[in-house]
C-alpha cells in the first residue's frame, strides 16, 4: 500500500493497473482497515479519475460472480444514490415499466444507504427471494421481461471495504461503483448521476467500455429525472439538456417525489404508481425515467414517442401485470 500512498501524496493518479492490483490485495485482505481509509480519502481528495475508477471496477468484476446473460440484449437503470433527496424508488418503477413495453431489463440494485428503502427493500417487501441461480434468473426475464441482481450475492468485493467506507461515513469512489458492476454485464445502461462531474466521469467511463449508454443529471442534484428542474442527458449517439416541457411534462416539486419516512411509505407509493393510483406527479417523473430507458434501447424514436409507449405501459397495466408476475416467479 505505502508506494500507492506515496504516488497519491505527490500529487499523482493511479493507473488503472494499479487500483486493479488494489482491489485484489483488499480481497485478499492485504490490508487493514486504517491503510484502506487512508488510500480512500487520498482519493476522495482529489477526486476519482476514469482509470482509476475502471481499475477498481475490473478487480471487482474479477473477484465477483458473473452471469452469461449474452444471449440477451438487456437493459439496467440505476442511479448512483447519494443525491441526499430521498425520492421513492423511481428506478425501480421504471424499470416494470420498461419491461411492460417489451424490453428486457437485467436492474442490479441493493438495499437503501442515503434513503429510506433501495430497490431490494421493495422487492423484499413483496416476498421476493433473491437468488443468484442463473437458470431461475434466466427464467425470471423469459417469462416476465425483467431479473434482478441483488448486488450483495455477486459484488463480493464490496464486503472487504464495507467496514472502512461505514467507519468513514463519507462518501467515497465506492459509491460510484455499485451501478458499474452488474454482474451481466449489460449491452444496455442508463445511469443516474448526482452532479455534472460524475455525469462526465461516466460519459467518459462507457465511451471507454464501448457499450450502448445514457448519463443524465437533474441540474438540482437529483442523480435520476426528477422534473424539478432541467436536466441533461449523455448517450452513444447525443447529448442535450432538456426540460420536462420538452417530454410534454409538467414541473413538479421535491415534495411531490418524497419517499417518505420509512419503508412502508416507500412501498406504498412503489405500489400506487404501477397501479395508477399515485399522483400525476408521482407518475409522471417515472414516465420520464422510463422513457429514457426507452430511447437508449431504441434510439429510432423521439423522446416524445418514448413517453407515449412508458405512459401506455403503465397506463394500459402492463407495468403492473409484469410486476406480479416477477413477484410469482421470485417468490
Amino acid at each position: 500500500m505505502k508506494q500507492y500512498l506515496l504516488k497519491l501524496i505527490d500529487g499523482n493518479t493511479l493507473s488503472m493497473e494499479d487500483t486493479h492490483q488494489i482491489m485484489l490485495n483488499i480481497v485478499e485482505e492485504k490490508y487493514n482497515v486504517q491503510q484502506i481509509a487512508a488510500l480512500l480519502m487520498a482519493i476522495q481528495t482529489r477526486g476519482v479519475t476514469v482509470d482509476e475508477l475502471l481499475g477498481f471496477r475490473q478487480g471487482l468484476l474479477e473477484t465477483g460472480k458473473y452471469m452469461d446473460f449474452s444471449e440477451y440484449n438487456t437493459l439496467d437503470i440505476v442511479g448512483t444514490g447519494g443525491d441526499g433527496k430521498n425520492t421513492f424508488n423511481i428506478s425501480t418503477c421504471s424499470a416494470f415499466i420498461i419491461a411492460g413495453a417489451g424490453y428486457q431489463v437485467t436492474k442490479h440494485g441493493n438495499g437503501g444507504s442515503s434513503s429510506v428503502s433501495g430497490a431490494s427493500n421493495v422487492l423484499q417487501g413483496h416476498g421476493v427471494k433473491f437468488s443468484d441461480d442463473i437458470h431461475q434468473l434466466k427464467r425470471s426475464l423469459e417469462e416476465t421481461g425483467i431479473c434482478y441482481f441483488h448486488a450483495p450475492l455477486f459484488a463480493y468485493g464490496m464486503k472487504f471495504v464495507g467496514p472502512t467506507r461505514k467507519a468513514l461515513g463519507t462518501p467515497t469512489c465506492f459509491n460510484l461503483l455499485g451501478p458499474l458492476v452488474n454482474p451481466c454485464h449489460p449491452k444496455n445502461s442508463l445511469h443516474g448521476t448526482a452532479n455534472q462531474s460524475q455525469l462526465r466521469l461516466y460519459t467518459h467511463l462507457h465511451q471507454y467500455l464501448g457499450d450502448n449508454y445514457g448519463v443524465i443529471t437533474s441540474y438540482d442534484g437529483y442523480d435520476e429525472i426528477s422534473l424539478t428542474s432541467g436536466f441533461k442527458i449523455c448517450t452513444k449517439h447525443f447529448e442535450k439538456v432538456l426540460t420536462p416541457v420538452d417530454l410534454g411534462l409538467k414541473y413538479v416539486e421535491q415534495k411531490d417525489i418524497y419517499g417518505g419516512e420509512t419503508p412502508e411509505d416507500a412501498i406504498k407509493i412503489f405500489d400506487s404508481v404501477l397501479e395508477g393510483t399515485a399522483t400525476e406527479a408521482q407518475k409522471n417523473v417515472v414516465i420520464a425515467n422510463a422513457a429514457c430507458g426507452i430511447s437508449i434501447m431504441n434510439p429510432n424514436i423521439t423522446m416524445s414517442d418514448s413517453v407515449a409507449v412508458a405512459r401506455e405501459s403503465l397506463e394500459s397495466g402492463k407495468a403492473l401485470e409484469t410486476f406480479k408476475n416477477f413477484v410469482t416467479i421470485n417468490s
